[in-house]
């Protein structure tokens, strides 16, 4: 069974950074698509950033140049390194893997872990 644990959540001031780290279990990680989403109260869910097998990265354009996703094989493990943190990124986030070749992986989830930027 594959399992999705997301760490690294928590509370930020505006202007800070945060790393999410996902570590995924029970599946063959280098055969995985991975993603990160994020879902706003009464929102649904969306596509922060992915990352293929190949380790090409994706992002939405809200998050262009102060996101950035990475993957360690080794470690079986995503990391979504967030910077320049506003307000606005304050939601909960989730990580999701794919065994196949997306942008949008989905087929398993993490339970996510709340992130809250403010002064």
């Amino acid at each position: 069974q594959v399992q999705l644990v997301e760490s690294g959540g928590g509370s930020v001031q505006p202007g800070g950074s945060l790393r999410l780290s996902c570590v995924v279990s029970g599946g063959t990680f280098e055969n995985y698509a991975m993603g990160w989403y994020r879902q706003f109260p009464e929102k649904e869910r969306e596509l922060v950033a992915s990352i293929s097998m190949s380790a090409y990265p994706y992002y939405t354009d809200s998050v262009k140049g102060r996101f950035s996703i990475s993957r360690d094989n080794d470690k079986n493990t995503v990391y979504l390194q967030m910077s320049s943190l506003k307000p606005e990124n304050t939601a909960v986030y989730y990580c999701a893997g794919a065994p196949k070749s997306t942008y949008q992986p989905g087929e398993y989830w993490g339970r996510g872990t709340q992130i809250t930027v403010s002064p």
